[in-house]
């Protein structure tokens, strides 16, 4: 986000350029066979523990499988904890329909229930509620919780924020109370396959190399780090200078008198915009989120982002993560020595894992589109429904929401492996949109369910009887058609 003038728009950046040293290129070398403990049997195994891996870990342990959450950190909630990317966007559309609900919907309540979350009250979502909408005006928080209609007015969509840190202890609660086994510090280098067909994963850790067994695995990496080495067909392309092409890096500011701000906002806004200009001119960032988390007076939280077209390659990562954290101090350094109100700041907190927003997708048994913003009929598998308004300056579909099959969690050859993250089949248009935290944990609770459900039923996951999914997904909240 930067500012033109005053006005603060969106804009999404170009990937870096730096000097690249082709680690790997030169040689190989030949690792020696050797046999690997097994360590677990379970019939569900649960790659990475983000949104959408809560999600699938939960859901396939409700349904009654022995199912195991396997994450490489020691905390749980993925970029909506470690990577700080606490908004979570768009669960009803501009009129007001709750359109995400199930896993989703139930751990913001959870969390709510704990002081871990705030979001406007369902009475108000739809409407133009002045104070509401200049709360979130007021707060740069317009691109993720307001929409503007046709006579110019703001409606205010169903947008929670979540206290990161008590949502690493609230994820671990539900994980544990579902049944499911977490193994933490833990992280997965590569399926264990017969043939086609997935049936395990080797890990790494302190402990040293191990192997765990598992009838389904899912993978909810984000990333997709296991689709390479099933032989699963995958897409990683994606556009330079969209939503998608970005790597975030976030930290928070807090001990900022925002009163004291405020007045000198409202009162000498050419100071404010000198002010600006001058810590852009000095290649700076300026921009902040009032954080809007009703116990925690006096932060802000700075989202940047990094274009980046290889979210997964090591050199790009170490340096999009030291410039921008040397960036990112200085910027603090300038606000603190010039902005009204930062005199007495110090940063709180920076983002221990890079927030990464595209990369590889599968190619599964159905391929979304753009075309799919547009369909009128849901999917005889429709798995989630999603609003279709638009975000910030896009036009909205013709349709106010886009349905998405189960079909796309499934690879199209590859046996015992779902997806239950951003990788599942798509576009990057559509990956454009739908890739968010909200949606990732509708893709996993649809796969840890279905993952359930093919073990009791002893069928590949490709050929559950999707009408016990729908009753799954019902039975927990899922909205659907």
């Amino acid at each position: 986000m930067e500012y033109e003038g005053t006005k603060l728009v969106v804009k999404y950046n170009e990937p870096p350029k730096f000097e690249k040293k082709s680690i790997g290129d030169a040689k190989t070398v030949t690792e020696a066979q050797r046999e690997v403990q097994v360590i677990r049997e379970a019939d569900v195994i649960v790659v990475g523990g983000g949104p959408g891996g809560i999600a699938a870990a939960v859901s396939a342990a409700r349904g009654g499988a022995k199912t195991i959450l396997i994450e490489r950190y020691g905390h749980l909630g993925g970029m909506a904890s470690g990577g700080l990317v606490n908004i979570i966007p768009g669960l009803s559309n501009r009129h007001g329909e709750q359109l995400i609900g199930g896993f989703c919907h139930e751990i913001i309540q959870r969390l709510a229930a704990r002081g871990g979350a705030s979001f406007p009250e369902k009475q108000y979502w739809g409407t133009s509620e002045p104070a509401l909408v200049e709360k979130y005006l007021k707060s740069n928080m317009k691109h993720f919780c307001l929409r503007e209609i046709e006579n110019g007015e703001h409606v205010i969509l169903y947008t929670a924020v979540l206290d990161p840190e008590i949502a690493k202890d609230e994820m671990n609660t539900v994980v544990l109370e579902a049944g499911a086994e977490l193994l933490l510090h833990t992280w997965v280098t590569a399926p264990i396959m017969e043939g086609d067909t997935v049936k395990g994963v080797i890990v790494e850790s302190k402990s040293g190399r191990q192997a765990l067994l598992a009838k389904v695995v899912i993978d909810s990496t984000g990333d997709g780090d296991l689709l390479p080495f099933t032989g699963t067909e995958i897409d990683e392309y994606m556009e330079s200078g969209t939503r998608i092409a970005q790597l975030g890096w976030v930290y928070w500011i807090c001990n900022v008198d925002l009163e004291k701000y405020e007045h000198f906002a409202n009162t000498e806004p050419e100071k404010l915009k000198e002010i600006i200009d001058e810590i852009y001119r000095q290649k700076a960032y300026p921009i902040f989120f009032r954080g809007l988390l009703d116990n925690q007076e006096g932060v802000v939280w700075v989202h940047r982002l990094i274009g980046s077209l290889h979210q997964t390659d090591i050199e790009e990562m170490t340096h999009v993560d030291v410039t921008t954290r040397r960036q990112s101090v200085f910027s603090w350094e300038l606000l603190k020595k010039m902005m009204p109100g930062f005199e007495k700041s110090f940063l709180m907190q920076t983002s221990p894992q890079l927030g990464t927003s595209g990369g590889r997708r599968i190619r599964g048994e159905y391929y979304m589109t753009k075309a799919d913003f547009n369909a009128e009929a849901p999917f005889e598998d429709t798995i989630a429904i999603f609003a279709a308004d638009g975000r910030g300056s896009d036009p909205p579909p013709k349709h106010d929401r886009t349905y998405v099959p189960y079909r796309a969690l499934v690879p199209r050859v590859t046996e015992g492996l779902l997806v239950g993250c951003r990788a599942f089949s798509s576009d990057y248009e559509v990956q454009e949109r739908y890739n968010l935290i909200p949606h990732c944990m509708c893709f996993g609770q649809a796969a840890g369910s279905a993952a359930a459900i093919a073990v009791r039923d002893n069928v590949s996951v490709r050929d559950i009887d999707f009408a016990k999914l729908r009753e799954e997904l019902l039975k927990h909240g899922a909205i659907l058609p």
